[in-house]
């Protein structure tokens, strides 16, 4: 007979909103109040960082919150670090400055994780590529 559960059922997720229709904020807004699709929100986001300055600076701002800090995408990158990637593959002149301020954000033993897991010495030597 199975154990008597008395937490709450989890919340179901429900269709995916339509986030390439959504505006900067709104995607924002979604990532901030944590919503189930928080990480396709944060994607959506980062795809318009090489053409919107506004996107990059949303995207810097986001990788800052704790909640995308522990969230993993897998081993040990986090929706923080899959941020900072995607403002350092943009290759602009913002996103590139957003991507150093956001890294800089994080604690120095997450900061030589990242760089490990980057292959670099240096922030400012990685230069990955998404896609």
């Amino acid at each position: 007979m199975p154990a008597d559960d008395s937490r709450p059922p989890l919340p179901r997720r429900g269709p995916a909103p339509a986030v390439e229709r959504m505006d900067n904020a709104e995607l924002a807004r979604m990532v901030e109040a944590e919503h189930p699709y928080r990480g396709k929100a944060l994607f959506e986001l980062s795809d318009r960082i090489a053409h919107d300055d506004d996107a990059a600076t949303k995207v810097a701002m986001l990788s800052r919150l704790t909640s995308l800090r522990q969230a993993r995408l897998f081993d040990r990158v986090s929706l923080a670090w899959s941020a900072i990637i995607a403002l350092l593959a943009a290759e602009t002149p913002h996103s590139r400055a957003a991507a150093y301020e956001a890294f800089g954000a994080l604690d120095v033993a997450e900061q030589r994780d990242m760089l490990d897991y980057l292959e670099v010495t240096a922030i400012e030597d990685a230069h990955p590529r998404i896609g």
